[in-house]
């Protein structure tokens, strides 16, 4: 069982502290048995803070010696101007050093910065305190815009909510699309929003309603094993091509094909894992028409080849 680490500093955010605890403790294999042990730790009872004016204290069991054996190590939001503890610093450091994988949650990543674990890569934090990041740390490539990057070892992510997301999406990584998706319908969200969804989405006013794509989006779902074009989806919605892609970005935050290459990755990932269909038919199901498109759009989004995904994660 994969132990995953949560590291309560000074000032944690009680929101942001929550997340991995929630979204990996609902985590369980096929038969059932939790997926990780997870661990909140920090050096005493300390405080938390749930908004600007509503500070509590946590205590845990675990200490930051339990963390030195953990797979995972999660740093929730603190106070973007605070200087980690040097003990905690030097703990970050170690178990980058000795291969574990490291993820932020929000301002969590101005602790990875202090411990130069973003150093030459490219980070995220919440979009108010991206500049400052990028400040701070020089040598990191700070993108504003996307709800968490994916960096191999080290992983960040955007403000808040956006830790389901990260937390999610590792999941995903270690045992598949299935086991996350069951995880998300517990948390009751959607299973998969990519890292590179914008941070922010457009407020829509009531009069707006009529350009709702929600008939939209289910209808290109049903239609992933057909070509589409943005000609046929503007069709679809009764917009001019321009018209869609403004409303398309406002209320899912990235333009229709990404959203419909997204969804088709998505859905490969589940026919990889529960059927045994040949290449050739994953790839004419999900509307890749081809083994070599499916392999080139799979492997960049989800970092392996289909075989090797099928061959980790068929059930």
């Amino acid at each position: 069982m994969q132990v995953v680490a949560v590291l309560a500093l000074d000032g944690v955010s009680a929101f942001d502290l929550a997340i991995p605890c929630q979204v990996f403790a609902f985590a369980a294999r096929e038969d059932g048995s939790p997926a990780y042990e997870v661990r909140v730790c920090a050096d005493r009872p300390l405080p938390a803070m749930a908004g600007p004016a509503q500070p509590f204290s946590i205590s845990t069991p675990y200490g930051w010696g339990d963390a030195l054996d953990a797979a995972t190590v999660v740093v929730p939001g603190i106070p973007h101007d605070s200087v980690p503890d040097p003990r905690a610093v030097r703990l970050l450091k170690e178990a980058a050093a000795r291969g574990a994988r490291i993820a932020s949650i929000c301002t969590g990543a101005f602790a990875l910065g202090h411990a130069g674990l973003l150093e030459g890569r490219r980070a995220t934090t919440h979009w108010r305190f991206a500049d400052r990041l990028a400040e701070r740390f020089p040598g990191t490539r700070v993108d504003p815009s996307v709800l968490y990057v994916d960096e191999g070892q080290v992983l960040t992510s955007a403000g808040i909510a956006a830790g389901l997301d990260l937390c999610l999406h590792m999941v995903r990584r270690d045992h598949g699309a299935a086991v996350a998706a069951a995880v998300a319908r517990l948390l009751v969200m959607p299973p998969q929003r990519t890292g590179g969804q914008a941070q922010f989405i457009e407020y829509r006013a009531p009069e707006d309603d009529a350009a709702d794509l929600g008939d939209t989006l289910q209808w290109m779902r049903g239609k992933l094993n057909e070509p589409l074009g943005l000609a046929d989806i503007a069709a679809h919605a009764m917009m001019s091509r321009r018209s869609l892609s403004r409303h398309f970005r406002a209320q899912t935050g990235t333009t229709p094909l990404r959203w419909l290459l997204a969804q088709r990755v998505q859905r490969a990932r589940e026919l990889l894992e529960t059927t045994a269909l040949p290449l050739t038919k994953v790839a004419d199901e999900t509307g890749f028409g081809s083994v070599e498109a499916l392999r080139h759009h799979f492997t960049r989004q989800v970092g392996t080849t289909p075989s090797a995904y099928r061959d980790a994660f068929r059930v």
